[in-house]
């Protein structure tokens, strides 16, 4: 949003959207004759038409407003602590950056392929189907794929924003039988990166731009959740350990029941 923020009101009310176009003398004037013709367009109208209330026109305010920017993409970054960071910049407004409310939202962020929150089209596709069969056998504590997901991080002040650090671990989910780790086209197992993520507020000084900063560093560890299953032969060493600890007791409670109870010779 420019600054400073210039508003079209009619009779104390407010019309949104906020004029967002060049800061020229000649822009805001054909911006008001619009408005002007517009305004008039529709008196014409309700007074031609005092009962019909079907494709009613308006003048331009029945589109939501949304102050906040939109960010959405991706990026391809290299195996190395880095980070990105968002402020407020603009070659066509002029703005105060410095006062800029650095309140945001995450949605989704997320490292390698994208596992979660995909278009329906996404969904079926025979990796989509793969990735699902096996998270529905992996434990809650590994699914850290994506835990800023959703979150909302508020600042109420001036001159501070939310800094984010996040730790990258790489993963891998060995399901079931595997033809080893290393083979792309294994059924059971895929290669994901878990994150572990601080957030703080920082403060600024007033002449410094405030700006939502995310950094990331990539874990020198990977982790390898696996699963498997037990031997035939496991079952049956444990059925022997359960009978010989079995006859075990009851041969103490026997031997410890015949010295209670042994006749005693007079």
């Amino acid at each position: 949003m420019a600054f400073p923020t210039l508003r079209w009101y009619k009779g104390g009310e407010m019309i949104l959207p906020d004029y967002k176009m060049d800061r020229t003398v000649d822009a805001l004037v054909g911006y008001t004759k619009r408005k002007l013709e517009m305004e008039e367009k529709y008196k014409n109208w309700a007074a031609n038409n005092p009962s019909d209330n079907r494709m009613k026109p308006n003048a331009g305010n029945s589109r939501p407003e949304h102050p906040g920017c939109q960010v959405s993409g991706h990026l391809m970054v290299n195996r190395v602590p880095g980070n990105f960071h968002i402020e407020a910049k603009s070659v066509n407004h002029n703005l105060n950056a410095a006062m800029t409310n650095l309140t945001h939202r995450v949605n989704h962020l997320s490292f390698g392929e994208p596992i979660t929150k995909l278009a329906p089209h996404m969904e079926k596709t025979p990796f989509m189907r793969k990735v699902k069969r096996i998270l529905k056998q992996v434990p809650d504590e590994h699914k850290q794929f994506n835990p800023m997901d959703d979150k909302e991080y508020v600042t109420t002040k001036f001159h501070q924003a939310y800094h984010h650090y996040i730790k990258v671990v790489s993963t891998q989910l060995n399901m079931g039988s595997s033809r080893g780790a290393d083979s792309v086209n294994d059924v059971n197992s895929i290669s994901v990166y878990q994150m572990l993520e601080q957030s703080q507020i920082v403060y600024y000084d007033e002449v410094n731009v405030p700006e939502a900063r995310f950094s990331y560093d990539m874990s020198p560890m990977s982790v390898v959740v696996q699963k498997e299953g037990r031997k035939w032969y496991d079952y049956l060493t444990s059925l022997c350990a359960i009978i010989g600890g079995t006859f075990t007791t009851l041969g103490l409670i026997d031997a410890t029941l015949y010295k209670i109870f042994k006749p005693k010779k007079l």
